[in-house]
């Protein structure tokens, strides 16, 4: 069995004492505005988060890391001495939230997955991550979900911890860590039976397996507990379902006693469904959705996180060009998307950026948007939608009083023009200027 480095083995150690000890999620704090500062933001849109238009005529005000007045400049009570930040052409909108990234990774087209697992040090990978997390609160995506560190262990608690205490920028993280998968299921693979390689995700089996598993996980610092409920691991290489639904319950049951929740990878019908059945809170990739499982998915209100951006980018990689008629993979997508959204199914936005760059995290708003959805559904589900999903909708993805002024403005209208997303002017987080 290969043995990692002593250096690597010590800044590993590390990484484990910073994350120890973790508060629940919703505890979490990103460093924010003094508590007397008045910021008074004055574009020319508003887009709350909560409805299909945009405002114009509107303001917000911001005390502190609080928002504490949204609506028309002329109703507002702005104190004397409150600074005024000019936002002429632009749109405000919340902060937009990032459902499914991977800080730990970068795009297989500069180094595959199984070499980034295998052969970058977990020094190398977590300077990577810190740039990564920069990079997507510069877009815009004030809260992000990293859905597995892909063989770097609890290394993604001490960056949330970094960002936490101010040490580095990054958006809020909700994090996940190891990732769960059944023995023999993950990889890297392809190796000659007689070698152990370090693998990408935990593998764990029955209910003892699981519980310690996922036990363990939580210990160290898991916001969600991520299970594969399907891998390619059919005697084709096809993907199969893993995990019984008895044993993806087992999962969701320890998540639940610890106040935190299940997100299955599944891109099966039979592992959609299981998981489903099993009560995860979202469904990552749903490739083979059927009418019974988004007709389950829709009752239940699980979110779907289709993963647009990394199908897209994958296929580049492989060869297609923009102007080609799009492939077999990305029409399933794009039909399984309708189809949902049809059934009811809440959808939440997460491109899984570590596949493709980070900082362009806005691609998988735009390619819901080609697929079908209305700019405004798009935000919707980007904000206040994806909030929802996260259990996050008390302290922010809106613009409402209360809530964390967790803001961005692009310029121009992306309720007109999705692209404008991208253009990002300002990035506001618990009432600090960030960008």
């Amino acid at each position: 069995m290969r043995r990692p480095s002593v250096v690597a083995a010590l800044v590993a150690s590390a990484m484990v004492v910073l994350g120890s000890r973790s508060a629940p999620a919703l505890a979490q704090r990103v460093p924010a505005a003094h508590p007397d500062s008045v910021v008074l933001l004055l574009p020319d849109r508003v887009f709350t988060g909560l409805e299909d238009s945009a405002r114009t005529g509107w303001a917000v005000l911001v005390r502190g890391e609080r928002i504490v007045a949204v609506g028309p400049r002329e109703r507002l009570s702005v104190p004397a001495g409150a600074r005024r930040v000019e936002l002429r052409g632009s749109t405000l909108m919340p902060g937009m939230i990032e459902g499914h990234t991977h800080l730990f990774l970068h795009p297989y087209n500069e180094t595959s997955w199984n070499d980034q697992v295998l052969k970058e040090s977990l020094s190398l990978r977590t300077a990577r991550a810190v740039n990564h997390a920069a990079a997507t609160l510069r877009a815009g995506f004030t809260t992000a979900r990293d859905l597995g560190t892909e063989g770097a262990g609890f290394a993604d608690h001490g960056l949330k911890q970094a960002i936490e205490q101010g040490i580095i920028p990054g958006p809020r993280l909700l994090i996940a860590s190891k990732a769960i998968v059944a023995s023999g299921s993950y990889g890297p693979a392809g190796y000659a039976s007689e070698w152990e390689v370090p693998q990408g995700a935990e593998e764990a089996d029955g209910v003892e397996g699981l519980t310690r598993a996922a036990r363990d996980q939580i210990g160290h610092g898991a916001d969600w507990i991520k299970v594969y409920a399907d891998y390619r691991w059919g005697p084709n290489g096809e993907a199969r379902a893993t995990f019984s639904e008895a044993e993806l319950r087992t999962l969701v049951e320890v998540a639940a006693s610890s106040g935190r929740r299940v997100v299955a990878h599944a891109a099966t019908t039979e592992g959609m469904r299981r998981a489903v059945l099993a009560g995860v809170a979202s469904i990552e990739h749903g490739d083979a959705g059927s009418a019974e499982v988004w007709r389950l998915m829709a009752e239940r209100q699980v979110g779907y996180c289709p993963t647009l951006a990394a199908v897209e980018a994958t296929a580049r990689y492989a060869g297609w060009k923009e102007g080609q008629p799009p492939t077999a993979r990305t029409l399933q997508k794009r039909e399984g998307l309708r189809a949902a959204v049809a059934a009811g199914v809440p959808i939440c936005v997460g491109g899984d950026a570590g596949v493709f760059a980070h900082g362009d995290n806005a691609w998988e708003i735009e390619l819901l948007v080609a697929a079908g959805l209305a700019p405004a559904a798009a935000l919707r589900a980007a904000t206040s939608g994806n909030a929802r999903i996260l259990g996050l909708d008390d302290r922010l993805g809106s613009l409402r009083e209360g809530l964390l002024a967790d803001l961005v403005a692009v310029e121009g209208d992306p309720l007109r023009e999705i692209g404008a997303v991208r253009r990002v002017r300002l990035v506001m987080s618990g009432g600090r200027i960030v960008r």
